[in-house]
């Protein structure tokens, strides 16, 4: 029983010794990825050719993309980006688009037949509604990111200024 117990003792000492030690020591590229994930809009709209804000804030990091690939970012971004990477500033890219006002998704809802495909399409969750019955957007989560239009087999959603 004695050699149980000591086991026991062990395994959580040294558990809590490697849960300290994983705190301490973040590694720096994951803190750099934090710091350019921290000055991109987070509008989730993979204009910049990745699925969302945190895999382009991982690929500058590594150096895989340049700092001008997000459109809703904007000049102010790329500026914000290449301060806290000692690099350059480069103008936008306008293979990934061009910066426009923050804009907002709005569905018309007398003509929405509630197909669910905005709600799938949306990547932070800003539509809400139910299958055949009108959905409507919550314009304070909504990004713009126009990822909702598409889908629209109504043609339904309109943006407009935020």
């Amino acid at each position: 029983m004695t050699g149980v117990i000591v086991i026991t003792l062990l395994a959580l000492l040294l558990g809590i010794a490697l849960g300290a030690a994983a705190g301490r020591l973040q590694s720096d590229e994951e803190s750099l990825v934090d710091k350019i994930d921290q000055l991109l809009p987070q509008t989730q709209c993979a204009q910049c050719g990745f699925p969302g804000c945190r895999p382009y804030a991982a690929a500058i990091a590594d150096e895989s993309a340049e700092i001008n690939q997000c459109p809703p970012g904007g000049e102010s971004t790329v500026t914000a980006l290449a301060e806290l990477l000692n690099r350059k500033t480069i103008p936008l890219n306008p293979e990934f688009g061009v910066e426009s006002p923050p804009m907002v998704a709005v569905i018309r809802e007398h003509e929405c037949i509630g197909c669910t495909l905005c709600i799938k399409a949306c990547p932070v969750d800003a539509i809400v509604g139910a299958a055949k019955l009108m959905h409507t957007v919550i314009e304070d989560h909504c990004t713009g990111c126009e990822l909702c239009v598409p889908p629209c087999p109504v043609d339904c959603i309109d943006l407009g200024p935020a």
